[in-house]
């Protein structure tokens, strides 16, 4: 009996050196893999761009590739369809849009010394009547001249960084990349995607393995909800500004129209750019007000349709990404990785906002939140 009593802690004392043991292993691997992970997008970020555009491809079309395949067809053959349908409805627009996107921009390089003519005339102006109205001391002749000479050459200064920015080696070899490279990489991972799938569940420990599943299937859900609702509405905000600008008569009303349109992805960036840019290109264009009042018209109605019909129909609450949120995440992604961060922002913002949710319910459901206070 004593013998037995005696041999007890030593037989438990093991076991409390295994779970220690586990936990540390278990704290160092998530250490490990979101260190491999920053010096991955730390030491790849010029080369990742094609991959990454190649994974949102495929994740974007893996539903509708399934469906394919529950229809018989062979997963290969799902995917080269899938893959060849978006390849041919680029190039359709490219090349129905190419000859006025062309004709549109050199519209504005040849208009930019008239823009930046009136551009000065009207900061002569408002300086002059800030003078006028607040005395000399505050706004003297030598700062009214300076700051209209720079306001006329502000225009000249963008126009040559952005062509300068597109005419650079390293932005043609990304855009060669991109054009080449994602369509043969998307392939391969829309071919292989349940594969891929199902071997990054076999390496779930087997102690969390439905608490993992269960925030992936939750990542999963507002993810795809974001990326496909989103696109639908960039779309069709590209095309109505598009089209409605240029009825209206704006010279760059096309250019103006998908900029806005692609840039709503940014929540209020698209609208803000796009109206600001339309509302000063109509003041320019038209001596008139009934032209700047068409223009005005047609960027109210799209705000109408923008918050009232197509975002409730196509994104509606399924997203739980608060628009601050969002805006951070890509700025921030842009800013510490450039292009990559962006297309990484939202994936990682989701997958962020599902972890703080998990934790905050744990939270909720401790003892630590639970807990009477000590009388």
């Amino acid at each position: 009996m004593l013998a037995a009593q005696a041999d007890r802690p030593v037989a438990v004392q093991p076991r409390q050196v295994h779970s220690q043991s586990t936990r540390t292993q278990r704290f160092a691997l998530i250490i490990g893999l979101l260190v491999a992970f920053w010096l991955a997008l730390q030491l790849f970020t010029s080369v990742l761009a094609p991959f990454v555009a190649a994974a949102v491809i495929a994740y974007a079309l893996d539903p509708p590739t399934t469906r394919l395949c529950r229809l018989g067809l062979p997963r290969s053959m799902a995917a080269m369809l899938m893959i060849l349908g978006l390849l041919l409805a680029v190039l359709l627009f490219a090349l129905l849009l190419y000859p006025l996107v062309i004709v549109q921009v050199g519209l504005l390089v040849n208009r930019i010394p008239q823009y930046a003519f009136l551009l000065q005339g009207w900061a002569r102006t408002v300086l002059t009547h800030l003078q006028d109205n607040f005395g000399p001391d505050v706004v003297n002749d030598k700062l009214r001249d300076v700051v209209s000479g720079q306001a006329g050459s502000m225009l000249s200064i963008i126009l040559s960084t952005v062509t300068a920015l597109f005419g650079s080696g390293f932005a043609i070899f990304n855009v060669l990349s991109l054009a080449v490279v994602t369509p043969v990489v998307g392939f391969y991972l829309l071919r292989d995607w349940p594969t891929v799938v199902r071997m990054i569940d076999s390496w779930l420990p087997y102690r969390y393995r439905d608490v993992i599943r269960a925030q992936a299937r939750e990542v999963d859900r507002i993810l795809s909800a974001w990326v496909r609702g989103q696109a639908m509405c960039c779309m069709i905000l590209a095309l109505y500004y598009a089209g409605a600008l240029t009825v209206a008569g704006l010279d760059l009303g096309l250019i103006v129209g998908l900029t806005a349109g692609l840039l709503s992805f940014i929540p209020y960036v698209g609208s803000i750019t796009g109206g600001v840019t339309a509302l000063g290109l109509a003041l320019a264009q038209f001596p008139l007000w009934r032209g700047v009042m068409v223009v005005g018209a047609v960027l109210v109605i799209g705000q109408v349709l923008e918050g009232y019909v197509i975002y409730p129909r196509f994104l509606g609450d399924r997203v739980e990404l608060p628009a601050v949120w969002v805006i951070f995440a890509l700025f921030a992604g842009g800013a510490a990785f450039g292009f990559l961060g962006v297309m990484l922002a939202v994936p990682v913002a989701a997958t962020i906002g599902v972890l703080c949710r998990f934790w905050l319910r744990r939270y909720l459901n401790s003892p630590l939140y639970l807990d009477p206070p000590a009388v």
